[in-house]
């Protein structure tokens, strides 16, 4: 009898130092809350975000903010207090590696669903306007158990070794350096920009192809820019500042190479047709910088660009700068036309000679 009181009270023990230890667990992970799932920082802790995938939902949800920032990883490198400083707003960013329009939607109703919103600042990847018009969180394997509302789902979060003895201790050490705020989920200053390394990434095609239809993009066009234009449509209290960011010259090259420059400038067409119709929206494009897309030493890979273009960018947008219009459409879009043509004739041969 004496054995078995024993084992029952060890059983009663552990079981108990069990539940207190996964109590403890979970109640550090809720109280400090590196991903923002419940909360915004607490007082004295800084709003530490370099993981969008886990983070962008809890911001969306918690922070105070009146603008968002929606784009793909090229937004990444903008300074949210850039923004805050030119349009006096206060800023989040809402970011999807892949920019898919679908995705970019899905965050920008659930800021909608938390926050009213003066601006949307709303980067369009060329790719954007012919994927496809479904959310592509689930078939990525995003942690969606972080997206949603229920609270039976977060147990991932809870008990999750690497949110305890990692992310927890990596907040607390950066609130306690000089870490901007405004730098969230930047990367720049871990990459190199320099021509070398964008001509290593770019594995270029050694023959031209054929051009292909130029309207092979439309129909995916449409559908993406309806997504768009909903939203502008929902929310006339908005002004939503829409901008083409300039992919360099290697991205204009291969696009001519593979035969898809003139369906991409055709999908393009369409997107800024329809954006310039409205009143609460702008349309700029700084595709067509040859400036800044002809010098590689701008850029890491054939897309992303530094730090200094995601600041003339903002600068720009609130100057005024390569602001597209109804009335300009036209020039714009031939303009970028007769660039790629000389970017493959000239400016490229300058790396690639023939």
């Amino acid at each position: 009898m004496h054995a078995e009181n024993s084992k029952k009270n060890f059983i009663r023990v552990f079981v108990t130092a069990l539940l207190v230890s996964l109590l403890i667990i979970a109640g550090t992970v809720v109280l400090f809350d590196p991903f923002y799932v419940y909360h915004k920082p607490l007082p004295g802790l800084k709003a530490v975000l370099n993981d969008k995938e886990y983070q962008c939902t809890g911001t969306l949800k918690h922070f105070e903010y009146d603008a968002v920032i929606a784009g793909s990883s090229v937004c990444e490198n903008f300074n949210n207090g850039w923004f805050d400083e030119n349009f006096d707003c206060t800023s989040v960013k809402a970011i999807r590696s892949y920019g898919a329009t679908a995705d970019l939607m899905y965050l920008l109703d659930m800021a909608y669903e938390h926050r009213d919103l003066r601006y949307v600042f709303y980067n369009i990847d060329p790719s954007s306007l012919y994927s496809p018009t479904e959310t592509t969180y689930v078939s990525t394997g995003c942690p969606v158990y972080l997206y949603d509302d229920n609270p039976f789902n977060d147990w991932k979060y809870l008990f999750n070794k690497d949110v305890l003895m990692e992310k927890i201790p990596f907040m607390l050490a950066k609130s306690r350096s000089d870490y901007d705020e405004g730098d969230s989920y930047n990367w720049a200053q871990w990459k190199t920009f320099h021509h070398l390394m964008c001509m290593t990434m770019y594995e270029r095609l050694p023959e031209v192809a054929k051009m292909q239809d130029d309207h092979m993009y439309d129909e995916l066009a449409r559908r993406n820019t309806a997504l768009i234009t909903g939203m502008v449509e929902a929310h006339p209290e908005t002004e939503f500042i829409f901008f083409f960011s300039p992919y360099s010259m290697c991205w204009w090259d291969n696009a001519y190479r593979n035969g898809e420059r003139d369906a991409v400038l055709s999908a393009e067409r369409i997107c800024i047709e329809e954006l310039t119709g409205y009143d609460n929206a702008k349309v700029y494009f700084y595709q067509d910088d040859a400036d800044i897309i002809t010098d590689l030493d701008n850029y890491m890979d054939t897309i992303h660009f530094s730090k200094d273009i995601n600041h003339y960018i903002c600068d720009s947008l609130k100057e005024g700068r390569d602001r597209v219009t109804a009335g300009n459409t036209d020039s714009v879009l031939d303009g970028m036309y007769e660039l790629s043509e000389q970017i493959v004739s000239d400016y490229i041969k300058e790396y690639y000679p023939d």
